[in-house]
């Protein structure tokens, strides 16, 4: 396949605001790209190299490619900036200004140029790396090659789409396609390994060291009475309000990763010390929450200090003053053993005997239970000493890689009242506003929830208030950097905005209430209408540890409509 052909296939995905049709020319693709070619496709139709979890980045600044430009094609840079403001895209500024068709270079061939690009490390190298690549492309494969080097293809394609164009209609194959996924958060080698054993290769995928396990997640109730209804004897744990880290150890080498797979190894030498000190076995993949502990009092730090952790500069110094406890609650693999599969309780049996002698790292507190009294009794001694709340689990099951459902269910604090819970939502598009905003430029946001079983987003509310002046500015410039002339194919709305953009940021908001409303999308059937947050306010700026998947869904919000209405019954 050469370059060109895929440069059409993404433009023919650019054109369409049908998700089908998104998924049937991904198919194609798909099914045209050879062995060698068929993991590049993937990452490439993600806009990137290597999974997140890799750390792969281009480097490379708008000021850096524009200077590129300007270089290959033997314009001024002035000219370039001049077109750039006109387009408001350096993919379609470079389809201008490149006159030349192109050397037809293969797809393998572009993507190792724009590897070794990534891996090149000083400046000078890469620009002349760049340069050398962009006069053996035409003005048309340019477009994409910029846009993904600069970080901004905005095919919008959902690893959720990329599975449905794999499985390729065939009902059998997509469970065990996710479930492959699920074990390796790789969508490029999932694809290759279909591609090259079928059906069979991927029924017999296997957890691998250094590709993050995505994350279980849990539902939630607002009561200790349901919980014991759902779940019986369970375990109980108490639910920490710090950072939740995927630690693989293989042999000598530690890596880290963060609950949105990114990896953090280097922020975090304290946990990485202890686990090669005093975790005893070659092999082991554990997950746990790590929060700032106050070595004096033993008091955990709030959120806003540990958080701080999460950095690339003076990390050592960072971690003298605010040492991290990594209380780990689960165990995905043991000396070459996938225990994903295995019941919890035998899961944590064995975990607990594996961190018996640290200090680091530390089993979660957990205690099993058939009685309601126990956990009221264990949830408020935890809320008194500053925790978020509690964490049941259904003792028979496994771990659930990748999917949110009862065998793990939370109790917080703030799911005891009416909707004192936040929700996070994913932003779709934003108004100019009106009066003091319309000098910002940006007034009011539309926002979405995540439907996984259509890989959609569906409206919910509009957000007009919570942000300071300086963040709403901030946040338009973000936004403006993903806007789209259409509405995304994956955003269900039928409300229009004055800018549409592409589904990446997500924020947390509260609100007083869910209603219904005709107007949103959220819950809607040809019966009944959607759901809405009723004067919700934003409570964070973005959150850069959750995905446009990460937020919550259209059945939670349902859920958290009956929780609210079962409080108010009461």
């Amino acid at each position: 396949m050469t370059f060109r052909e895929l440069s059409e296939y993404f433009h023919r995905i650019e054109q369409t605001t049908s998700r089908l049709e998104m998924a049937e020319i991904l198919r194609s693709l798909l099914e045209k790209a050879s062995v060698e070619e068929v993991d590049k496709v993937v990452y490439l139709t993600l806009g990137e190299l290597l999974p997140a979890f890799r750390g792969i980045e281009f480097g490379i600044s708008e000021k850096l490619l524009m200077e590129s430009l300007s270089k290959a094609c033997g314009v001024r840079l002035s000219q370039v900036q001049t077109l750039y403001k006109q387009k408001g895209d350096l993919g379609d500024t470079a389809e201008e200004l490149i006159g030349w068709q192109g050397r037809n270079l293969s797809l393998v061939r572009v993507y190792e140029e724009l590897f070794d690009i990534a891996r090149t490390r000083g400046t000078l190298d890469k620009v002349m790396k760049l340069i050398n690549l962009l006069k053996g492309l035409s003005g048309f494969e340019a477009k994409y090659a910029v846009r993904i080097i600069i970080g901004r293809l905005r095919l919008g394609v959902g690893d959720a789409t990329i599975i449905d164009a794999m499985a390729g209609g065939i009902r059998e194959l997509k469970p065990y396609i996710e479930r492959a996924y699920n074990l390796c958060s790789d969508l490029g080698l999932v694809a290759k390994r279909l591609k090259e054993g079928g059906l069979e290769a991927i029924k017999e995928f296997k957890i691998q060291l250094g590709y993050p396990i995505r994350m279980a997640l849990a539902e939630r109730v607002s009561s200790a009475q349901e919980i014991i209804q759902r779940l019986g004897r369970c375990g109980v744990e108490a639910k920490y309000d710090g950072f939740r880290l995927q630690v693989h150890k293989d042999s000598d080498k530690v890596e880290i990763y963060s609950r949105n797979l990114e990896r953090m190894t280097e922020m975090f030498p304290d946990v990485v010390k202890a686990v090669m000190e005093d975790v005893k076995v070659q092999k082991v993949i554990i997950e746990g929450e790590a929060l700032a502990v106050n070595e004096e009092t033993g008091e955990f730090y709030p959120f806003q200090i540990t958080i701080q952790r999460k950095r690339k500069y003076s990390i050592e110094e960072y971690a003298r003053d605010y040492p991290l406890k990594l209380f780990a609650f689960d165990l995905l693999y043991l000396e070459e053993e996938d225990y994903t599969v295995k019941p919890y309780i035998e899961r944590r049996k064995t975990l607990e005997e594996l961190l018996s002698q640290t200090n680091t790292l530390r089993p979660s507190e957990m205690f099993i239970t058939q009685e309601a009294k126990d956990i009221e009794t264990f949830f408020e001694d935890v809320i008194t000493r500053g925790l978020e709340g509690i964490m049941a689990k259904r003792l028979d099951a496994p771990y659930t890689a990748g999917s949110r459902n009862f065998n793990w269910i939370k109790l917080k604090r703030s799911y005891r009242g009416s909707l004192a819970d936040t929700v996070d939502v994913v932003v779709v598009g934003y108004y100019y506003g009106k009066g003091a905003r319309a000098r910002l430029g940006i007034g009011g946001l539309l926002v979405a929830v995540y439907e996984p079983s259509t890989d959609t987003f569906k409206t919910v509310s509009k957000v007009g208030s919570g942000f300071t002046e300086s963040e709403w500015v901030r946040l338009r410039e973000m936004l403006d950097v993903i806007k789209l002339s259409h509405k995304h194919p994956r955003v269900d709305s039928l409300i229009e905005v004055d800018v549409w953009v592409e589904p990446r940021y997500v924020i947390t908001v509260n609100a007083d209430e869910i209603t219904r409303s005709p107007l949103h999308t959220a819950g809607r059937t040809l019966e009944e209408p959607g759901y809405a947050l009723r004067f919700p306010r934003a409570v964070s700026f973005i959150r850069e540890d959750k995905n446009p998947e990460d937020a919550n869904t259209v059945e939670e919000i349902i859920r958290l409509y009956q929780l609210q209405k079962s409080v108010s019954v009461e």
